[in-house]
Parts: C-alpha cells; sequence; structure tokens
C-alpha cells in the first residue's frame, strides 16, 4: 500500500486496544454472512486480506476472520448510514475496477486490485484535491481503519503479529514516586 502503512505504525495506533484483550474473531462463514450478500463478503474478505496479508511471521486478515467482525459489526449497526456506507463503498469499489481494469475487482488480476487499492491509499498522504475526498478514496479509509482494528484486536493480530504477552510483573518499581 502507500509507504506510510507500516505494521509498527497501525501498533501506535491500536496500543490501547491491545491492553483491552483480544476480540474473539470467528472464521469466516462465507455462505452464511449477516449481513453482505455472498458477493459482497467475498469482496470484503479479498479486500481486507490485501490490507493485511498473511506473511511468514502471522496470518493475515482472512485468517484471524476480518470480514466475518466487519459484516456481524455492520449487521448489528443501528443507524441505517452506518449499513449503507459499506454497501455504497463496495459497489464503488467495483466500479473503480469496472473503469480501470473493464471487469469487477474479483475477477481483475491481482496486480490490478492492489494498484487499484494502492491509488485509493495515496490519498491519505496528500490533501484532498479542492477539499473533498472521492468516494473511493473515503471507503478505503473506513475499510482500512475497520481492517485494522479488527485484526490488531483478534487472537492472530495480538497473540501472533505483535506477540503480545499480555501484563508482566516487574521485579522492581520502575515508575515515578510522587512523594
Amino acid at each position: 500500500m502507500s509507504s506510510s502503512f507500516y505494521r509498527r505504525d497501525i501498533l501506535k495506533i491500536l496500543s490501547a486496544s491491545a491492553l483491552a484483550g483480544p476480540l474473539q474473531l470467528t472464521a469466516a462463514e462465507a455462505d452464511k454472512p449477516l449481513y453482505f450478500s455472498k458477493e459482497e463478503f467475498a469482496l470484503l474478505d479479498v479486500l481486507t486480506e490485501h490490507i493485511i496479508p498473511r506473511d511468514a511471521h502471522s496470518g493475515g486478515a482472512h485468517d484471524a476472520g476480518v470480514a466475518a467482525f466487519i459484516d456481524r459489526t455492520v449487521a448489528e449497526a443501528f443507524l441505517p448510514e452506518e449499513k449503507q456506507s459499506w454497501n455504497k463503498g463496495l459497489a464503488e469499489i467495483n466500479r473503480l475496477s469496472l473503469e480501470s481494469n473493464d471487469r469487477p475487482f474479483l475477477k481483475a488480476h491481482k496486480d490490478a486490485q492492489i494498484a487499484l487499492l494502492t491509488k485509493l491509499a495515496q490519498a491519505e498522504d496528500a490533501p484532498p484535491a479542492h477539499g473533498q475526498e472521492t468516494d473511493g478514496e473515503k471507503f478505503f479509509h473506513q475499510l482500512k481503519e475497520s481492517t485494522v482494528f479488527a485484526y490488531y484486536t483478534s487472537e492472530i493480530g495480538i497473540h501472533k503479529d505483535i506477540e503480545y504477552k499480555g501484563n508482566t510483573i516487574q521485579e522492581q518499581f520502575s515508575g515515578y514516586d510522587a512523594v
């Protein structure tokens, strides 16, 4: 993605979430999403895996069940706008893919998928033209934030990727004595 998208930067953002303990994400059930259609769920799963892919160190967003977590979160959303923003965003990704690759996102070559997401991610480093982000850029920001939150509060994100061991006992006090 963008040059400013590093796992260490994400860790700084989510350090408070890690202290709260892992969320228990269930494995994605592609045939039974709670809110999204099967096609939307499959698209969401691929998008989140592109944002946090599996590597030699730990599993990626797919392994952590990020799409299932987002699906459950959207299904439980109270405001209709919260649900609609996801439907519109996924449709926008397909529209942009059709515009640039002549095929929907899931049918595009992996390199073309990553190129599209990289283009959307580059907007994060630059001020929006004329003060307005495109619909695709807004959705990518929403998607990335949700993916990062779900991943780094999952068992895989906390324990395998960042190797969080939990609170440990200190042999001696290392803080400041206010007396």
